[in-house]
């Protein structure tokens, strides 16, 4: 009897509850006017560091970042993947010189960001893609530090790498050193957690308690940003009441969110990609390709004999991504981009883009069947976990052991080195795709690198238009395996520094 009665108080309750939220606006008080609002409740100041999601321009909260750019705060240091276009995104807070300082792991083609950073205007803390999302995952989750096999080996490690630059160019802040640690016979190094005083992210859906849905890749970052924030900002499109959001459908639970903006801002794309049409095939196939576009397709033909059916493969930008299009017959493997996506599909056709499905160049991209979604902190998770079954990407070195060279040379051209420090040190299987020679026509597969590494001896095997060559990592020597035809292997020497011997079963360079 009193089991029931018990029962029927607490229906009522919660009938009682649903009714009481159902009929306010604004049940938790998260939900605020305007990002001016929000940010004024935050309390954050001028010197705090701040927290910002997104990938390029996909999921950036751009009307916070315009509202914050308006304000008085500056002198901020700002933790995001990259930072935005020159007039786009967190472009805008660095022209206004609001930023002191930005934790990233990929300047990309911001001019203003790199010319900022050389010139020494701007302290610029460049770290690995994987490791900046476990680095805020831990924050939020209350996690000081943590140990990865990423960046081992490399000037991550070593610490001295150019932090800021005086005005006559010498080092005047240099990156912290990292404690390095063997876990069961391999190497780490620690992390240390990234917390903030404040966070904004950007999602396509809210409810009034701040539970958060995104709309494709536009998750990104904001997770593992909302998590990490003393106070979070989410900016959205929609707010709708609690239970309009099925709780299996809630990709950032609303305790992370303590204040909530809906808002229209334009969705820009930072590289529309597109499919040819199908009619247009015919006319293509009247153009005689370059000389370039033939060395490449050699090379990546070559590769795509490297991946096998079943595999979960991540390309990497340029050249290697162009490996899916030459897999042989009967081969179906799963594409992974590092911005959390597994099963990536074509370009869409003109007119069909989606701001809110890129891949890790920012181009626009489609789903297949069987593809899935996720934050940056599970994508590099699969990475990091060794699921990922091969990584093709390309180098401005390689070393006769197996080292890596691709994200930077000191003080000329900075891109930061993204995913790709992450991926390579993941236990995975590495191929390289790359010319043989630098437009000057200088080897580029030498017997040591003389730039900062990427990895140190990962690298499986290299693909260059004139030749192939095998790693034995175990010797720290290479092996010519395949030539392309109508060369020799003393032409091959000519053009490559480092030592190498020739396979017994020298062979004609094959392709897909």
């Amino acid at each position: 009897m009193l089991q029931s009665f018990n029962r029927s108080i607490l229906k009522a309750s919660r009938a009682q509850l649903c009714r009481c939220m159902s009929t306010s606006a604004n049940p938790y008080g998260k939900v605020r006017v305007s990002a001016e609002e929000a940010l004024e409740v935050s309390e954050v100041k001028s010197g705090a560091k701040v927290l910002v999601g997104g990938f390029g321009l996909c999921g950036i909260p751009m009307g916070c970042i315009q509202a914050l750019n308006k304000s008085d705060i500056q002198d901020l240091t700002v933790v995001s993947n990259n930072c935005g276009v020159d007039n786009w995104g967190l472009g805008v807070l660095l022209q206004s010189k609001k930023i002191r300082r930005m934790i990233s792991s990929y300047v990309g083609e911001n001019a203003e960001f790199e010319r900022q950073y050389l010139s020494g205007e701007l302290e610029v803390e460049l770290t690995p893609q994987g490791t900046l999302a476990e680095r805020l995952r831990a924050g939020g989750a209350g996690i000081p530090a943590f140990y990865t096999p990423t960046a081992y080996g490399t000037v991550i490690m070593d610490g001295g790498f150019p932090v800021k630059y005086g005005k006559d160019g010498s080092v005047e802040i240099g990156s912290e050193p990292r404690e390095s640690r063997e876990f069961d016979g391999r190497a780490y190094i620690m992390e240390k957690a990234i917390k903030g005083e404040l966070a904004l992210v950007k999602a396509a859906k809210a409810d009034t308690y701040g539970n958060l849905y995104f709309n494709g890749t536009a998750r990104n970052f904001n997770p593992e940003c909302a998590m990490a924030g003393k106070f979070t900002i989410a900016e959205v499109e929609e707010i709708v009441d609690v239970g309009d959001l099925k709780p299996e459908d809630i990709h950032v639970p609303g305790v992370y969110v303590n204040a909530i903006v809906k808002m229209h801002v334009e969705k820009k794309i930072e590289r529309v990609t597109n499919s040819k049409p199908k009619d247009t095939s015919a006319q293509d196939e009247t153009k005689a390709p370059s000389e370039t576009a033939l060395r490449r397709e050699r090379i990546v033909r070559r590769a795509a004999l490297e991946l096998k059916n079943g595999m979960n493969v991540n390309l990497g930008i340029g050249m290697p991504t162009l490996a899916s299009n030459y897999l042989p017959e009967g081969v179906h493997v799963m594409l992974q981009s590092e911005n959390g996506l597994l099963g990536m599909g074509p370009y869409p056709y003109p007119g069909e883009e989606d701001p809110d499905l890129i891949n890790a160049g920012k181009e626009t991209v489609t789903t297949l069947p069987g593809s899935s979604i996720f934050s940056s902190g599970e994508s590099f998770a699969m990475i990091r976990g060794s699921h990922i079954d091969v990584t093709v990407l390309g180098a401005l070195e390689v070393a006769e052991n197996g080292d890596l060279a691709n994200w930077v040379i000191p003080g000329k051209m900075v891109k930061g080195m993204g995913g790709a420090m992450d991926l390579v040190s993941c236990g995975s299987r590495v191929v390289v795709t790359m010319d043989h020679c630098s437009k000057k026509g200088a080897a580029k597969i030498l017997k040591e690198c003389s730039l900062p590494l990427t990895g140190k001896g990962i690298v499986d095997l290299i693909i260059t238009e004139m030749a192939v060559f095998e790693v034995d990592k175990a010797k720290g020597e290479l092996i010519l395996t395949e030539i392309a035809d109508g060369l020799s292997v003393e032409q091959v020497r000519e053009k490559t520094e480092a030592a190498f011997k020739v396979s017994d079963n020298l062979q004609p360079m094959r392709a897909a």
